[in-house]
């Protein structure tokens, strides 16, 4: 897959099958829309290409409501989509001039003279341009004019999108692993920096790595204890088994939320290192123990536990 974000350098797409969307999660109801679009290609003997956008709309035209938070980073996505052997993704970079264009030069400028679309795969609920007047229907009536072709994306699709999305979403607030993993096609998973803690965990012989989000408008999941696998390429960290807990640490604080990851059989410095986590299993609740040797028996348990579900 080529990736492009500069719209003024790309290349002349072989019969173009374009759609637009945010994609985030890149779960199994989008699988579903691009097979819908591979297939298409592959019937005219064309390139898919999808259309994305960063930041994520919403950041922009709905700014004073609540904050949306992704499932994928950027990075992740273009991750996913790779896999997903699409030939084209384009990034755009979304900003209000962008968004208030008018719905027609939306087609005729953004679409058309920069796409030469062959064949647009879009929503039925589709909205473009200033004041999100354009919709499915304007496309369709400037096909003959500029002579491509548009095609629905099914209801049921759709639907399952949306249904999924936000499914997947709360699924990783409420520690549900099981339900976000079943929805995505994949194990939910994050980076972060490793920074300085208060090294707590080492003289109770379960040393962390206290992470910090890389983004900061990534999804983090809820509170609680989670069997996980740990990566980190540049330093050959594949797969490493290890316990997370995400929360306030109330039995020592209770005040401040932190992400901190116990790595079984491993001990180096990795402070200022980017790991990866992947999410395994939900493991428990925080609770508050009465002491440290408490909480010490208590990841014991936690430990074991880890290693059975990662088995």
């Amino acid at each position: 897959m080529k990736v492009h974000y500069d719209i003024q350098q790309l290349p002349l797409f072989r019969n173009a099958v374009i759609t637009i969307g945010t994609f985030d999660g890149l779960h199994n109801g989008h699988r579903k829309i691009i097979e819908l679009m591979q297939s298409e290609a592959d019937r005219v003997n064309g390139e898919t290409v999808i259309i994305t956008f960063d930041p994520h709309p919403r950041q922009i035209v709905a700014r004073e409501k609540a904050p949306i938070f992704l499932i994928n980073t950027l990075e992740e996505k273009i991750g996913l989509l790779q896999k997903a052997n699409i030939d084209h993704l384009v990034v755009i970079p979304f900003t209000e001039i962008f968004a208030n264009q008018p719905a027609e030069a939306y087609i005729s400028d953004f679409l058309v003279n920069t796409f030469h679309p062959h064949t647009i795969i879009i929503g039925y609920d589709h909205r473009f341009g200033k004041g999100r007047m354009g919709d499915y229907k304007l496309l369709e009536a400037k096909a003959p004019t500029y002579h491509y072709l548009v095609k629905e994306i099914p209801v049921y699709m759709l639907q399952d999108v949306t249904i999924s999305s936000t499914k997947i979403r709360e699924a990783i607030l409420q520690g549900d692993i099981e339900t976000s993993t079943n929805c995505l096609g994949y194990d939910y998973f994050f980076s972060g920096k490793v920074i300085q803690g208060n090294k707590l965990g080492r003289t109770i012989g379960y040393p962390t790595a206290n992470l910090q989000i890389s983004d900061e408008n990534k999804l983090v999941p809820g509170n609680g204890v989670y069997a996980v696998l740990i990566n980190n390429e540049q330093l050959k960290i594949k797969n490493l088994g290890g316990m997370m807990n995400i929360g306030v640490r109330p039995t020592v604080d209770g005040t401040t939320r932190v992400i901190e990851v116990n790595i079984f059989e491993f001990d180096q410095d990795i402070y200022g290192e980017t790991l990866t986590i992947t999410l395994k299993k939900y493991l428990r609740s925080e609770v508050k123990f009465n002491g440290l040797n408490a909480l010490k028996e208590q990841l014991a348990k936690d430990k074991l536990a880890a290693l059975d579900a990662l088995r």
